[in-house]
């Protein structure tokens, strides 16, 4: 027989029990392991995902109470999302913007109005459909970058959404009291996103972080989502940026 105490980790409650937390972008990567993560804190989720057959995946693994498979850049199909919600939700994380990094000559300007639209347009949208779902101390939460924070080239575009977000963050948060609003701007996350966009690259990307980050390791969507189950649980952060990058920006 054992006699060793149980832990204050084993004895405490949920965080997240009783509410529901939306994901869009909840298929893979973040959305996915802050769901896995927001169900083991006694969450129901809801994913939203492009990918249907993604989606069910996803959606069988973590036992979602509910699912939709859209593009939530598509403002029509966001409000008809919310407005079809059956009750109140909670909190509500947005990873399903993109990145775009091209010189100023080789600039795909129906490129570019996409990537405005999934980091400016979107979460003005996904505020305003909000309102009136989303339960007070309940958080919106919006994924960022901290990569477009230093001029170079090939970051026209990154660099001036970048600065945007910060300033549509805290105006959010201000419009949506007492609903909260903030950003978690992310450097390189080992992602299955970043393995399609690097290809035979990603083992090189991995081991010059590996050496060069402060942490000595490369962050993971673990990382991300106990730092996204953070922001939703403790109820006095917003209008606030938080970086989560290793220490990327210092090297």
């Amino acid at each position: 027989m054992s006699t060793t105490a149980p832990t204050s980790a084993s004895l405490r409650e949920p965080q997240l029990l009783g509410e529901t937390v939306v994901l869009l972008g909840g298929s893979s990567g973040i959305g996915l392991e802050t769901a896995r993560r927001a169900r083991a804190e006694g969450a129901e989720v809801v994913l939203v995902g492009r990918d249907p057959d993604r989606l069910k995946r996803a959606a069988e693994e973590v036992d979602a109470a509910r699912t939709a498979a859209f593009d939530a850049a598509d403002p029509g199909a966001l409000y008809r999302f919310f407005d079809e919600l059956p009750g109140p939700i909670d909190h509500v994380l947005v990873t399903s913007a993109g990145n775009y990094y091209a010189r100023l000559t080789d600039l795909d300007f129906a490129q570019v109005r996409r990537m405005v639209d999934e980091h400016l347009f979107l979460p003005i949208h996904v505020a305003r459909a909000a309102i009136g779902k989303v339960r007070p101390p309940g958080a919106l939460l919006f994924m960022g970058g901290t990569g477009g924070r230093r001029p170079a080239l090939g970051l026209v575009l990154p660099g001036a959404l970048t600065a945007a977000g910060p300033a549509l963050i805290a105006n959010l948060a201000l419009e949506l009291q007492p609903v909260r609003v903030n950003m978690i701007a992310a450097g390189f996350v080992d992602t299955p996103l970043s393995a399609r966009l690097l290809g035979d690259d990603l083992e090189r990307r991995r081991e010059e972080l590996r050496s060069t980050l402060p942490i000595r390791r490369v962050v993971g969507p673990t990382d991300v989502a106990a730092l996204a189950v953070h922001l939703m649980t403790n109820t006095a952060l917003t209008g606030a940026t938080f970086d989560i990058d290793g220490g990327q920006q210092l090297v």
